[in-house]
């Protein structure tokens, strides 16, 4: 339940199938995420977990079935469609920042153009997400002068700043220098734990083991399995998650 006694799902995925020509990528997918949870989706690349991260904010069109927001069917195109897309942030693979602006400008442009919000309003609000992410003494260079790190910490400041209702991760940090990695992850443990509704796309087990409120597991476009992660880690239920497992937590 949420504060105001809501205690519908936030996004209510029924019976999801997408198709890539003669390629079933998403096949009969069910999933429900509630406000303040964190779902990690993990699985062999390949299973069409970026695709399913990607179609709740309709970056991916979907071929059957349904996909609810806040209690709103997923509207096809125009002006509802960019609501949606404000309500929903997205912090891709790749940083996807503007090259030609600084740090600041890319945390302030959506909140300015979209939510409309007064300039220096969005800049002080701003300032503050990159304080919280750790980079404020960055906000005036270019994201060329920074590291991957602080380049995905901008990104997702920017998804922060424009007040979303959730915000889906895919890949976050499968980009960047393994040194870094932990940089990203501390910042969306920080999230996960103010309560921010979060679908995350990753291989970072030990993040899904310390963040995630539930583990969904996708092979070959079918969540194969879910649950808590102590109890999919320590018992996974299904052969194929045994196996994922054992080729991934020896290394």
């Amino acid at each position: 339940m949420t504060e105001n006694g809501d205690a519908t799902p936030l996004v209510r995925v029924e019976n999801v199938n997408k198709n890539f020509g003669a390629l079933h990528v998403l096949r009969d997918i069910s999933l429900t995420v509630s406000r303040g949870e964190v779902v990690v989706v993990i699985g062999p690349s390949g299973g069409g977990k970026s695709t399913l991260c990607r179609a709740i904010n309709r970056l991916e069109t979907i071929d059957s079935g349904t996909i609810i927001f806040d209690g709103k069917p997923l509207p096809a195109e125009g002006k509802a469609l960019a609501r949606l897309r404000s309500d929903v942030g997205m912090v891709f693979q790749s940083f996807n920042l503007f090259a030609h602006k600084t740090i600041l400008e890319n945390v302030t442009l959506g909140p300015v153009k979209v939510r409309g919000i007064p300039r220096e309003q969005a800049e002080k609000r701003g300032m503050e997400l990159l304080e919280r992410v750790g980079i404020a003494t960055q906000a005036g260079k270019y994201p060329a002068q920074l590291s991957g790190g602080q380049q995905q910490r901008t990104a997702i400041a920017r998804a922060l700043a424009m007040d979303p209702k959730m915000i889906l991760f895919d890949e976050p940090t499968s980009a960047l220098d393994p040194e870094m990695v932990q940089e990203v992850l501390d910042v969306m443990i920080g999230l996960a734990r103010d309560g921010m509704t979060m679908v995350v796309v990753t291989h970072e087990m030990g993040f899904a083991r310390r963040a995630a409120n539930r583990v969904v597991f996708m092979s070959e476009g079918q969540i194969v399995e879910e649950n808590t992660p102590d109890e999919f880690f320590t018992n996974a239920r299904t052969e194929r998650a045994k196996d994922f497992l054992s080729k991934i937590l020896t290394h």
